[in-house]
């Protein structure tokens, strides 16, 4: 199987980067000590928090070893782990665990949610924001490539086991017996791109990842081009020639007292 690509995935750097900051912007704390980046990627997010909190111990977790030392170089001062988030406990409680478009990727979120919270120390913070992404356009297609290319006994059942990302409305009920308060809103990104294959590199470094790295290297570009295909008439060129690419998210910060 492939690593994460790095470069890939930080070639939309300023696109990806919106979330978090929005994310970080209402983390109601002013100097938390012990703060881990859960889903760290190439340390974009723990450079973000190490600026907010420069008297933090940050520890990121990832599962990438490619993320992982790319994150090192980025941010030399800060701790990286390669870590399931799964099975991770922390040795110490945490005073904000930050988790930016890393939870979609797991399953049981009716279990998960609720340990992490219960994890932190009183009076810290638990954030994480997620896509919400079911319904789009973009993902709807990337089943049906799944499905009707000569990949599809392989590709197919991982498609079906796609973690979904559930109604807010099930969060707060997962969080309220562990948190004092949440606070959840929201919010539909619009990233404008010359073109289909825009939003196909977009994914490449990320949503696509569990399919591409169960095809050899032919099969991922012919892959690759049937999702491409599909995204020109998914995504119709504007007047000048731009894609428009919605793409949601759900905001969620769970705090203790």
């Amino acid at each position: 199987m492939t690593d994460w690509n790095p470069t890939l995935y930080m070639k939309f750097e300023d696109e990806r980067m919106l979330a978090a900051r929005d994310l970080l912007a209402r983390v109601p704390l002013s100097s938390p000590r012990i703060v881990y980046d859960l889903g760290c990627g190439p340390g974009n997010s723990a450079e973000l928090l190490s600026r907010r909190f420069p008297d933090a111990e940050i520890t990121g977790l990832d599962t990438s070893e490619a993320m992982l030392t790319h994150a090192r170089m980025r941010l030399p001062r800060a701790r990286f782990v390669k870590q399931d988030i799964a099975d991770w406990a922390p040795p110490d409680e945490p005073h904000l665990i930050f988790a930016n478009a890393a939870l979609q990727f797991l399953p049981d979120h009716h279990a998960l949610f609720p340990r992490l919270a219960s994890m932190l120390a009183r009076g810290g913070a638990f954030a994480a924001q997620m896509p919400v992404t079911a319904r789009e356009s973009s993902h709807a297609l990337m089943r049906m490539v799944a499905a009707e290319g000569p990949w599809s006994s392989r590709l197919v059942p991982i498609a079906k086991t796609q973690p979904l990302i559930a109604d807010f409305e099930d969060y707060y009920e997962w969080l309220r017996p562990v948190a004092s308060r949440i606070d959840m809103w929201m919010t539909t990104y619009v990233h404008a791109f010359d073109g289909p294959g825009g939003i196909a590199d977009w994914f490449a470094g990320s949503a696509l990842q569990p399919f591409l790295e169960r095809l050899s290297d032919d099969e991922r570009c012919a892959f690759l081009a049937r999702y491409r295909d599909g995204l020109r008439t998914a995504y119709p060129a504007q007047s000048d020639g731009k894609v428009l690419f919605t793409y949601p998210r759900l905001f969620i910060i769970a705090s203790r007292d």
